[in-house]
């Protein structure tokens, strides 16, 4: 391999880049995902581990690892924080009977030293 094909390769790696979306069960982050992505929404099942969606954002790859939130995962979220460059955080911010639930688990993500950058998001919002 030259020169040339590794410095491409060093760039194009560059340009990749690989997005987590964890909150709790029932947030939004697929719904968030999907639309994103400009697809359809009508038809929503839980995430039971994790699905990809590969999406392009002017010169970059977004890799979007959208992660299942329901309390029995949770505790695998840290196993996908290598090699994640950001981390998106979403709340369903009608359910409030959840929103102490919600803050305990931001804590505990903000303890995590493998995590760079946190986003958060409300969806569903009262009223909305």
């Amino acid at each position: 391999m030259g020169l040339l094909t590794i410095i491409r390769k060093i760039k194009k790696k560059e340009k990749e880049m690989r997005i987590l979306m964890v909150g709790l069960d029932n947030s939004g982050k697929t719904t968030i995902v999907l639309k994103i992505n400009g697809e359809d929404t009508s038809v929503i099942s839980p995430t039971l581990g994790f699905n990809i969606k590969t999406m392009t954002y002017q010169k970059y790859v977004l890799n979007i690892w959208d992660v299942g939130g329901q309390k029995t995962i949770r505790s695998y979220w840290r196993n996908y924080f290598e090699q994640t460059d950001g981390l998106v955080w979403v709340v369903d911010s009608s359910d409030l009977r959840r929103l102490d639930d919600c803050k305990m688990e931001l804590d505990n993500l903000l303890k995590e030293e493998a995590i760079r950058i946190i986003l958060t998001g409300t969806s569903k919002q009262a009223g909305h």
